[in-house]
């Protein structure tokens, strides 16, 4: 599947900074493209085109050929009813493959519900995307009132984040370019990641909104493939290696890493 590329294109679609640089345009149009389908989520289902206008910051005209050219490759639709879009039917067949070349999403479900009855709270799953951590599933089937939601495909901080402070503590440096400049930059970073290189769970990033995130290390045999994570107001789950969420996060992390084939 290709997408179609925008009609033609004008200064404003160029700019100033991709006059001359051969493919400039072209990574535009993608990077624009992606901001667009990146745009919406369970809570935020439709879009108007002024509202992706505002999202590209572009003319209306311009986000207009953007969001014909995603309905022509099904990654957009339309309700002519309603003046609204919505993602299109050929990403569920994206979403599909990318869940097959991940075999450890399917791998962990069962660990995952596992985890939710036990602790009755939202549970996460994300992977290394290269540069930063990936949200790649969740599962928040708790018996609480008001439950906390984790968009798929939500990208997270390396650093301030529980799931990247854990994939900080178990890749290799060359897949961590960055890393040794934070960690000179911030002693108490660094003493976290040997913290969680020692115990197995990171516990100490920063409270977002209320919430506590705490993880631990998913492995394929010796090397961290995921990160297992609990997501909760900062009052349901302490800061405490032994407070009884994060020791049955713990153990749900060895026992996926098991069947992953973690000895």
């Amino acid at each position: 599947m290709s997408l179609p590329a925008p009609a033609a294109t004008t200064a404003e679609d160029h700019g100033p900074e991709g006059a001359g640089e051969r493919g400039a345009p072209a990574i535009q149009a993608v990077d624009r493209a992606a901001a667009i389908l990146a745009a919406f989520t369970p809570q935020r289902p439709y879009l108007t085109l002024n509202e992706i206008t505002a999202i590209l910051g572009t003319s209306k005209a311009t986000a207009h050929r953007y969001t014909k050219a995603l309905r022509s490759a099904d990654l957009l639709r339309y309700d002519p009813r309603e003046s609204v879009y919505s993602l299109g039917p050929q990403l569920m067949s994206l979403a599909a493959a990318a869940r097959a070349a991940l075999p450890v999403v399917k791998i962990a479900e069962p660990f995952m519900e596992k985890l939710v009855r036990k602790v009755d709270e939202t549970v996460v799953l994300s992977v290394w995307d290269g540069e930063s951590p990936i949200v790649v599933a969740t599962n928040d089937s708790t018996d609480r009132i008001a439950r906390v939601s984790v968009r798929l495909g939500a990208r997270l901080s390396p650093t301030a984040s529980a799931q990247g402070r854990v994939f900080c503590a178990y890749l290799s440096p060359e897949e961590l370019p960055m890393l040794s400049r934070e960690l000179r930059a911030d002693p108490e970073l660094a003493l976290e990641i040997e913290t969680i290189r020692e115990s197995h769970v990171s516990v100490k990033s920063p409270i977002v909104n209320g919430l506590r995130t705490v993880a631990a290390p998913v492995f394929q045999a010796d090397r961290v493939v995921a990160a297992l994570a609990v997501i909760a107001a900062s009052t349901s789950v302490p800061a405490d290696e032994d407070s009884a969420q994060i020791r049955e996060l713990t153990a749900t992390a060895r026992d996926l890493s098991a069947a992953l084939g973690r000895s």
